[in-house]
């Protein structure tokens, strides 16, 4: 299963004033149509879709992202406003249409999705309450032999001084890992959020953060080498290799 990743986009109001607002904008759209030529069976939206969470964004990112050949799955990030994010992409018929957590389970692939919530309103710190522990752990032990790939826009480990926000409650953080840890089939965990490229072992499983789409608020990244193009990440993910990740620049 080929799996494309983005993150981070910051879309801004098509009316905005900010010299950003064009260029993320384009920043997207060029990614789309880089990821069509890829034909990926999915692509994974690890959050901050828009800056504000206003509707008027949502209704540009909906008109970059129509393009998408792809199923699109997109989890909330602390940029978002869940109701406005519900409302824009009202057609994925898998979100939620009410509640306070915007969680869901993939079970179309040979390989298990899972999107997991990690915002609160108002908050730009990570949370993962025993609500939502409760939910992954049944969701994680209702299959225990499938091959299972979680996403999240908070990554709930340390990454150092390239971390920006972390979880408001490290036990919180701490209670993700230690469901992970017990679940074996779990190949790999994809984040966002930090808008630098990390890679790591966590929880006994591979965790990823890719960059940010938008390449002005884009970390870690030789920029006189890409020049401003956008990277993206592609995912192939089997039983025999488990989750092998590549970064794409889009040309």
């Amino acid at each position: 299963m080929l799996i494309a990743q983005i993150s981070d986009t910051h879309i801004l109001s098509p009316e905005s004033d900010q010299p950003a607002a064009s260029l993320r904008a384009d920043c997207l759209r060029r990614t789309v149509a880089d990821i069509n030529y890829r034909q990926p069976d999915a692509v994974i939206f690890t959050g901050d879709t828009v800056q504000h969470g206003q509707p008027e964004e949502y209704a540009l990112l909906r008109e970059l992202l129509a393009p998408l050949e792809a199923p699109l799955y997109p989890v909330p990030g602390n940029r978002d406003d869940k109701d406005a994010m519900r409302a824009a992409l009202s057609d994925l018929a898998y979100l939620p249409a009410t509640g306070d957590f915007l969680h869901y389970v993939i079970d179309d692939y040979d390989t298990r999705l899972v999107g997991i919530d990690s915002t609160l309103a108002s908050e730009r710190k990570g949370r993962f309450c025993e609500v939502r522990q409760s939910w992954l752990d049944k969701t994680l032990h209702d299959q225990p032999g499938r091959p299972t790939l979680l996403f999240i826009h908070h990554p709930p480990f340390d990454v150092g001084d390239h971390y920006v926000g972390g979880y408001r409650h490290p036990e919180e953080a701490e209670a993700l890992a230690d469901i992970v840890q017990r679940q074996p089939q779990v190949i790999g965990l994809l984040c966002g959020h930090v808008h630098w490229p990390i890679e790591r072992m966590w929880a006994g499983t591979q965790a990823r953060i890719m960059p940010s789409i938008a390449v002005d608020v884009r970390k870690g990244i030789d920029e006189s080498v890409v020049q401003g193009r956008p990277i993206y990440m592609l995912h192939q993910v089997s039983r025999s290799a488990g989750l092998v990740s590549e970064a794409r620049e889009v040309v």
